[in-house]
């Protein structure tokens, strides 16, 4: 009896599942291995290095933002882009604190008649409370944060089945969904941070220095610090 040769549809069919199981195959490398988070981790310091740059050369106050879906969402991919400020300017957070340390300077002296200021008169200048006050108004206007992009500064994704999760200095734990924030300042420092890559059970560790904003990638997840 003549042997029968494979027909081209039967040849498609098999080629058809070569390829699937192919892709499994190199899938499940990549999850045990962590590669495609290690890759990520690796580009994303040469975006910080870069805005880091950006902020120093252009003497804006600058930032990384960070779209994080949930950890359980395995369909949505990470999202981080770079924006500007208009001007020369902190933090919110950092505006807050110098306003909140004037006002409790302000109630200290309330209750000690000795420290109570003199009343001024019409021709005097401001006080601290009304400089600040306008120093508020000025830095609010200024700070109108717009999408920066640059070759080396695009916004980007990370590959599909790659996690994130940011820390910096302001907060107790790490950002595991929602929006985040990495500041960069013109004055040539940034926020001490750690931003977590996940692939499967691998976690890779990036670590931002404050003063130089020189990223190291460390291949398991670093503790944030507590003090």
């Amino acid at each position: 009896m003549k042997a029968r040769g494979l027909t081209l549809i039967e040849l498609t069919i098999a080629l058809a599942i070569v390829v699937l199981l192919f892709a499994t195959v190199v899938t499940g490398v990549g999850a045990i291995t962590g590669s495609r988070a290690k890759a990520a981790a690796g580009e994303l310091g040469g975006v910080i290095r870069s805005l880091y740059d950006t902020a120093s050369l252009t003497g804006r106050t600058c930032r990384l933002v960070f779209q994080l879906p949930d950890p359980r969402d395995d369909q949505t991919r990470v999202k981080y882009w770079a924006e500007c400020a208009a001007g020369n300017v902190t933090t919110r957070r950092d505006r807050e604190n110098a306003i909140r340390d004037e006002i409790k300077k302000e109630q200290e002296d309330a209750k000690n008649p000795a420290r109570r200021p003199a009343p001024r008169s019409a021709s005097a200048q401001p006080t601290l409370q009304e400089v600040m006050s306008q120093e508020r108004e000025r830095v609010e206007a200024a700070v109108r944060y717009s999408v920066y992009t640059a070759p080396e500064i695009a916004p980007r994704e990370l590959p599909s089945g790659v996690h994130a999760s940011v820390w910096t200095r302001h907060q107790r734990d790490a950002i595991g969904a929602g929006t985040a924030y990495l500041y960069f300042f013109p004055q040539g420092e940034t926020e001490r941070a750690l931003v977590y890559l996940r692939q499967g059970r691998n976690v890779w560790t990036l670590e931002v220095a404050p003063l130089t904003g020189k990223t190291t990638v460390m291949s398991d997840e670093v503790e944030v610090p507590r003090s």
